[in-house]
């Protein structure tokens, strides 16, 4: 008899197959190799977002960390805001820096080969511009929609959009577009920001506690209920409390990953070079055809898009709240957010599996396996410490994807203590459900939400592409006057 999850899952099917089907709708190149529209959407916003605003990401970079580290900060600041800056940047990292900067990477490399790493890395450099925009937006059109609570400021591609449609006298399309993206937020929030991340972080942790000898081996609920208790104790609190947790969290376990990929680069020191070649040459290499570079490029771009979230407006909810009158500022801040997601340590990812040649023993397409693998081709116990880091990082996706869903329920209903309140608990609740649970196309379903909100929010960034170029330009004549 079929248990209760897997009659919700089959359930499920149907929906889940139609939504992937229009999200992740490919059409054929050549030899055989397929691309996604929505990878296309989110790349073609990314590369005229950056040569429509002049390489933001080039020109200010190093303006954007002197913003971060609060050189233009005044004293005694009276900003609108509930965070700091440093805060909305951690806690947006905490929502992209997951799993996918761990097991997708290593997809990536054995799907698209080493070539796929200079793709992804090129991409999500260029992403930063197309973050810096929707952060930029998300601040300008930001809003005090509670009453009860005039301090709380709300905002993200919901209200952007409600505002980019009201110029071109659309309203009603404004609102529905804005309603579509909170509802997609929701949704992805439960499955991918939630479910996924809780049971990939209890099968790491049932691997290294011996598989189906562990303890925990048909008791994921005992673990979902202990990652549930952890979750709720954050996110009660509201963004404060995950601000404040996430501004510690990020860091600490960025450290710990980078520093013990660095580890095992640093062992495998004589293999760089052969390795940056082998980088090199399979990104521009045409020895298996144009399919063969195609599928390189392709995976590698995508891995950079699914990883850093540009695009999708994940991060600008959160960095709506930092505390500034200048949304140009936050955006620049904002667009740091791509570098370390993906410049930064899903590159580590891929130069740890490469230069360990762990790569060339895989067998077949692998995730956190591969990584676990090479880190341990390094350190023997390693794989524990990627075990730790694992859980980090899907336990701070998850606080900061249940406050995206929170504002994507808040926008839809209004400010309410007792919805709010049955969200989180909800939440909780699905924490347990992703541990204990075989829900494949529950999450199938949900992952399609979470890039379904690209769409809406791509058209909203396009139609204000102008006022972020003006409001840039006016920035430039205040700060760059030479």
């Amino acid at each position: 008899m079929a248990s209760i999850d897997q009659k919700i899952d089959v359930f499920f099917q149907p929906v889940a197959e139609t939504m992937s089907g229009i999200v992740f709708y490919s059409i054929p190149l050549v030899d055989g190799v397929d691309v996604k529209l929505i990878l296309v959407w989110l790349a073609l916003a990314t590369f005229f977002f950056s040569f429509y605003l002049g390489f933001v990401n080039i020109r200010y970079f190093k303006h954007a960390l002197d913003v971060l580290f609060g050189k233009f900060d005044k004293k005694n600041d009276k900003s609108d805001g509930q965070i700091s800056r440093f805060q909305a940047l951690s806690t947006s990292l905490s929502g992209t820096v997951g799993l996918g900067n761990i097991a997708g990477v290593a997809v990536a490399v054995s799907i698209g080969g080493p070539g796929a790493v200079f793709w992804m890395v090129l991409m999500g450099f260029l992403a930063m511009s197309l973050k810096f925009a929707e952060v930029t937006l998300a601040v300008k059109y930001r809003v005090h929609a509670d009453v009860n609570h005039p301090s709380r400021i709300a905002g993200g591609p919901m209200y952007y959009l409600q505002e980019a449609f009201n110029q071109f006298n659309m309203k009603f399309m404004g609102k529905f577009m804005a309603g579509f993206f909170a509802l997609c937020c929701i949704g992805g929030s439960i499955g991918g920001g939630n479910m996924f991340q809780a049971n990939q972080a209890y099968q790491q942790v049932l691997h290294v506690s011996g598989g189906d000898a562990s303890f925990l081996a048909d008791k994921g609920w005992i673990f979902g209920l202990f990652l549930a208790f952890l979750v709720g104790l954050v996110i009660i609190g509201g963004l404060k409390s995950i601000a404040a947790v996430a501004s510690k969290l990020v860091p600490a376990m960025g450290l710990i990953y980078v520093t013990a990929g660095l580890v095992v680069i640093a062992i495998f020191y004589q293999n760089i070079p052969d390795a940056l070649l082998e980088i090199f040459q399979g990104a521009f290499s045409m020895e298996a055809g144009l399919g063969g570079f195609l599928g390189g490029l392709l995976v590698g771009v995508q891995r950079a898009s699914f990883s850093n979230e540009a695009g999708l407006g994940s991060a600008a909810i959160v960095h709506s709240n930092a505390k500034t009158d200048e949304p140009v500022s936050q955006g620049f801040v904002g667009m740091l957010g791509p570098f370390i997601d993906t410049v930064i340590i899903c590159l580590i990812t891929a130069l740890v599996i490469v230069i360990s040649g762990a790569h060339h023993a895989a067998d077949g397409v692998e995730g956190v396996a591969l990584t676990s693998r090479a880190l341990e081709f390094g350190v023997s116990w390693f794989p524990y410490v990627l075990s730790v880091t694992v859980f980090l990082f899907a336990y701070s996706t998850m606080i900061t994807w249940c406050y995206y869903g929170l504002r994507g329920v808040t926008y839809l209903f209004g400010y309410n203590d007792a919805i709010e309140m049955a969200f989180k608990l909800f939440f909780c609740l699905c924490v347990v459900i992703g541990c204990s649970a075989e829900l494949h196309n529950i999450i199938s379903f949900t992952d399609a939400m979470i890039l379904s909100m690209g769409i809406p929010n791509i058209i909203g960034l396009y139609l204000l592409a102008g006022v972020v170029k003006k409001d840039l330009k006016e920035y430039q004549l205040k700060y760059f006057k030479n």
